[in-house]
């Protein structure tokens, strides 16, 4: 479709008959997509506690820890990812998530951080930390579900 209004030239031409195949066919299966979406949002039930443990799993505030580093200690974000890759590191070799990593461990790697970064890998504490509007606040979503509940 882009290729085809790309090539024309500033006036009518015969090539745009060739678009409505295109454009009917896509509005057909999105109309099909967002009602198998529609579907799938009525008769599915989230599990909560195995979705906090997934979330939980692997080095998800990682980023966090990074930005925290840039924020708080004036770091380049290029040195503050050097450290976190090395705390990262450190801690799959400990076999430990960032939040069972005590603070000594975490100075041993960066002197300069104090024990305000243990809340960085709390994942609420991550999840609230993202206040721009479409972060996943809980404020912030609970803005948008009252917002498209009004709608």
């Amino acid at each position: 479709m882009l290729t085809i209004l790309k090539g024309l030239p500033l006036s009518y031409f015969k090539d745009l008959q060739d678009d409505k195949e295109i454009v009917f066919k896509s509005n057909e299966i999105l109309n099909n997509c967002l009602k198998i979406l529609n579907e799938v949002l009525k008769n599915f039930s989230p599990n909560k506690k195995r979705m906090l443990e997934l979330a939980n799993s692997g080095y998800i505030t990682a980023t966090d820890l990074a930005d925290h580093l840039v924020k708080n200690h004036n770091m380049s974000f290029r040195k503050a990812y050097q450290i976190t890759s090395s705390i990262v590191n450190y801690a799959e070799k400990k076999k430990k998530k960032l939040n069972e990593l005590s603070l000594l461990e975490l100075n041993k790697i960066e002197p300069k951080l104090t024990k305000e970064v243990l809340k960085v890998f709390d994942l609420k504490y991550s999840i609230n930390s993202k206040k721009s509007y479409g972060g996943t606040s809980f404020d912030n979503i609970k803005k948008m579900i009252n917002k498209y509940k009004n709608s």
